[in-house]
């Protein structure tokens, strides 16, 4: 299949850490020339029957979505999931368990911030999410930069909420195997999102490729909107090394704050197997 595709297969909504509602992002995806979308919210399937509808409504092709947060090696590492069934028992009690920290660990993070005289902070962010159990590091760098503590959220994560910061609380997440289960038990495809972001030692980058192939997983992030040209090439290199298909997404989480807009990105080089020539009975018209 056509690896020139506009596909956009990583964003988020407001039912996780993006700031606008999948029909909002729909209506910017077909407006970007997007051919192929997926809104892939953290953790969370609540936004899927909305994201369907209004990509129909757009007339935009559509791939059910989701980006799991799995721990590998000690570090926080995203799988995105395309292609399931949204309603699969297993993926929904197994998503479920996942967000099930997320509340505890924002409270701790905010007495954290409340040692150095940040106070407030959980119920602050709480103004940037519907659901408690999915309130994130994202939701609390926007609370910190409306009341003025840091100019923008990348120095909040770095000055604040990044592993040795006042606000840091490392959470137990997903296992690779159980992330990848789940995808592919619900008939989706398991797809390790923007590799280039993860600080892995050789060694461990070669473990989770190897491990991830292992499990059944099939794909990776070439381009998105974290890696750079010499990501695009080495994981690019990484597909044929590791006989893995190639996904494109922006990791689009809102009009101010995303580096990369929906459906911006380079093309996928001809190299590479697309991602999406693995789910074509699945894309919804």
């Amino acid at each position: 299949m056509n690896t020139l595709l506009n596909a956009d297969l990583h964003c988020h909504s407001v039912i996780s850490d993006g700031t606008l509602t999948p029909e909002a992002l729909a209506q910017r995806a077909k407006a970007n020339g997007v051919e192929l979308w997926a809104l892939t919210d953290h953790d969370e399937l609540g936004g899927q029957d909305r994201a369907i509808a209004a990509a129909r409504e757009a007339g935009l092709a559509y791939l059910t979505g989701v980006e799991i947060s799995v721990t590998f090696a000690g570090t926080t590492v995203h799988i995105v999931g395309l292609g399931m069934d949204h309603q699969h028992p297993a993926l929904l009690s197994g998503l479920h368990a996942t967000r099930g920290g997320r509340e505890e660990r924002a409270r701790e993070m905010s007495d954290g911030l409340a040692r150095v005289g940040i106070t407030g902070v959980y119920e602050g962010a709480l103004k940037y999410v519907g659901n408690p159990e999915l309130i994130s590091r994202s939701h609390f760098a926007r609370y910190m930069v409306e009341i003025g503590v840091c100019k923008d959220i990348s120095e909040v994560f770095r000055k604040y909420i990044t592993e040795g910061k006042p606000g840091f609380v490392p959470h137990r997440w997903a296992s690779l195997a159980n992330a990848v289960g789940w995808i592919t038990e619900s008939g989706g495809e398991a797809v390790i999102a923007h590799p280039g972001r993860y600080k892995l030692t050789p060694n461990e980058e070669f473990a989770l490729f190897t491990e991830f192939k292992a499990h059944g997983g099939r794909g990776v992030e070439v381009m998105t909107g974290a890696h750079g040209q010499a990501d695009y090439v080495k994981y690019a290199g990484y597909c044929q090394e590791f006989g893995l298909a190639a996904s494109r997404g922006s990791d689009f989480h809102s009009p101010e704050e995303s580096h990369t807009d929906l459906g911006k990105l380079p093309d996928l080089p001809g190299s590479v197997t697309p991602v999406w020539a693995l789910l074509e009975s699945r894309i919804q018209q």
